[in-house]
């Protein structure tokens, strides 16, 4: 059974830092698909950044909202993928989690359980 545990949040004020951390063991980690998605109070959970497996043309992909703030990357060696998330908002609160797809012989679609990130204004 895949467990994806995400770790790395808190309280931080108006245009602080934060890194998350999501740990994958016990999967072929480097052929996954990874992302981080957000979702504030009463709001839909929305994509926040992505990244490209490494069977794939490396890509990333981040949210209109947080370009030029936040960075994805991944750590394949030890099956963690990370948000560096700066110049924070009271707009980025919200409860953010991990997410590993692949699909090559069925789709595989594992999610964490979340993270606070809360931003005081």
């Amino acid at each position: 059974q895949v467990k994806l545990v995400e770790s790395g949040g808190g309280l931080v004020q108006n245009g602080g830092s934060l890194r998350l951390s999501c740990a994958a063991p016990g999967m072929t980690f480097r052929l996954y698909h990874m992302g981080w998605y957000r979702q504030a109070p009463g709001g839909q959970r929305e994509s926040v950044a992505q990244i490209s497996s490494d069977d794939t043309i490396h890509y990333t992909d981040y949210a209109d909202a947080v370009k030029g703030r936040f960075t994805i990357s991944r750590d394949n060696a030890n099956n963690t993928v990370y948000l560096q998330m700066n110049s924070l908002k009271p707009e980025d609160t919200a409860v953010y989690y991990c997410n590993a797809q692949r699909s090559v012989v069925v789709r595989e679609d594992y999610w964490g359980q979340g993270t606070q990130v809360t931003v005081s204004s």
